[in-house]
C-alpha cells in the first residue's frame, strides 16, 4: 500500500549551516526511506525560485497538473506541495507509480473491480481514483501507462466518473489529478506511444523541474541538509564538508541522478569519512555523470554516426531500422552499466519501453 504523507514547508533545514530559504521535505525525515525517492528540495537557485512562484500560482486552482523532469528531481515533492496549496489540502493525497503494475493489473488498481471480475478477485475493491476522493491523485510515470488504459483514463477525466472492472454502474469521482513523467510526452505522442488527446487533457498546467546540474545554487544547500539529517541518524557530531569536497559537489559532477543521487552520495560519504569531515575521496560519484560532463556539445560523434548510417544505407540491409534500434539500446545499456533506469533517462524513453526492447534483443529473459 502507498504511504500517504503531507509536505511540510520549513524555513530552516537541519544541516551544517542553517538554510535561510524555503525547503520541501517529508515531515519525519528520520523514518522516510530516502533511497526510494528524493526527500527534500530547496529553492535557492534562480530557476528554482521561478518554479516555486509558478507552483504558488497553480496550486490554489483545481486544474490538472503535469509535472515533468528527469528521474530523481523530486516530482512527488512538488505534487505534494501543489496539493498542500489547493482547496483539497484537507483531503487525501494518494501517490501511485504507474510503472509498478503489470498491464493486466493496472486497470483494477486505478479504477477498482467487483468481486469475481477476474481470477483472484475474491472481494470488491475501490481503485485509487475512489481512494483519492476529495483530494489529489498523483500518477507518477504516466508515460508508462498501456495505450488501452490511456483511453480509459481520458474518459474518466472527461466524465468525472469511473466504472469498476466487472461493473456497469459508474461511480462519481471528485479528484484533482497531478501526473508526472521523466520522458518527453510530445515525442511519445509523435511516436504513437501516447495519446495526443490525453496529453492535452493532462497538461492544463505544467511544472518543469530542471535537472540539478542546471540549478547549481541548490547543490550546496541540499548537501548541507542531507549532511545534517544523515549525521543525526548515524550519531555523528557536527559533520562537515571540506572545501575540496564542496568544489567537487558544486562543479565537478553533472548529477545524472539529480537530488536522489546527491542524497545517496552524502549518505555514503558519512559512512566512510574520517573525523566527521567529508573529503573528495569519500564521495562515490556515478561514472555516468563524469562521462556526461565531459562529452556534451561535441559535434564530431554525430558526423561519424551520419557517415556510418550512410554506409549502411548503401548496403541496403534488410530490417535495418530494427538492427539500429537494437544497437542503440544495447550500447546505451552497457554505457549505463546495465542499469535500466539510467538507460531510460539517457534515451528519453520510459523504463518499461527499455525493458521491452532489452527482452526483444535478448539482453533480458522474456519472463522478467
Amino acid at each position: 500500500m502507498y504511504t500517504i504523507m503531507s509536505i511540510l514547508i520549513v524555513g530552516f533545514a537541519m544541516s551544517l549551516l542553517p538554510i535561510h530559504k524555503p525547503l520541501l521535505s517529508f515531515p519525519r525525515p528520520s523514518v522516510v526511506p530516502f533511497s526510494l525517492k528524493p526527500s527534500a528540495l530547496v529553492f535557492e537557485d534562480a530557476q528554482s525560485k521561478a518554479l516555486l512562484e509558478r507552483i504558488r500560482l497553480i496550486g490554489p486552482s483545481t486544474a490538472n497538473v503535469l509535472v515533468t523532469g528527469e528521474t530523481g528531481t523530486g516530482k512527488e515533492l512538488i505534487a505534494r506541495h501543489v496539493h498542500k496549496l489547493s482547496p483539497r489540502a484537507d483531503g487525501p493525497f494518494v501517490a501511485v507509480n504507474c510503472g509498478a503494475f503489470s498491464e493486466s493489473l493496472v486497470d483494477s488498481e486505478l479504477f477498482g473491480h467487483e468481486r469475481g471480475s477476474f481470477t483472484g478477485a475474491a472481494i470488491a475493491r475501490a481503485g485509487w481514483f475512489e481512494a483519492a476522493r476529495g483530494g489529489t491523485l498523483f500518477l507518477d510515470e504516466i508515460g508508462d501507462l498501456p495505450f488501452s488504459i490511456q483511453v480509459k483514463l481520458l474518459r474518466v477525466l472527461q466524465e468525472r466518473q469511473v466504472v469498476r472492472l466487472g461493473s456497469r454502474s459508474p461511480v462519481a469521482i471528485d479528484v484533482r489529478l497531478v501526473a508526472a513523467t521523466n520522458v518527453n510526452l510530445e515525442n511519445a505522442v509523435a511516436a504513437g506511444r501516447f495519446r495526443e488527446d490525453l496529453y492535452y487533457r493532462l497538461q492544463v498546467a505544467t511544472l518543469h523541474i530542471p535537472p540539478l546540474r542546471e540549478r547549481p545554487d541548490d547543490i550546496l544547500p541540499l548537501a548541507q541538509y542531507f549532511l545534517g539529517v544523515y549525521g543525526e541518524r548515524l550519531g555523528l557530531k557536527d559533520p562537515a564538508l571540506s572545501s575540496e569536497a564542496i568544489d567537487v559537489l558544486v562543479s565537478g559532477h553533472s548529477w545524472p541522478g539529480n537530488t536522489r543521487e546527491l542524497e545517496n552520495v552524502i549518505h555514503h560519504a558519512l559512512l566512510v569519512c574520517r573525523e566527521n569531515v567529508v573529503r573528495p575521496e569519500d564521495l562515490r560519484l556515478s561514472p555516468l555523470g563524469l562521462r556526461i560532463a565531459t562529452s556534451g556539445g561535441a559535434p564530431q560523434p554525430f558526423k561519424a554516426l551520419q557517415d556510418a548510417l550512410l554506409e549502411l544505407f548503401e548496403h541496403g540491409r534488410p530490417n535495418l531500422y530494427a538492427e539500429i534500434e537494437t544497437a542503440i539500446t544495447r550500447t546505451a545499456y552497457d554505457f549505463c552499466d546495465r542499469n535500466q533506469v539510467q538507460t531510460a533517462r539517457l534515451l528519453g524513453i520510459s523504463r518499461n519501453i527499455v525493458r521491452a526492447k532489452l527482452m526483444q534483443c535478448g539482453e533480458l529473459p522474456s519472463s522478467r
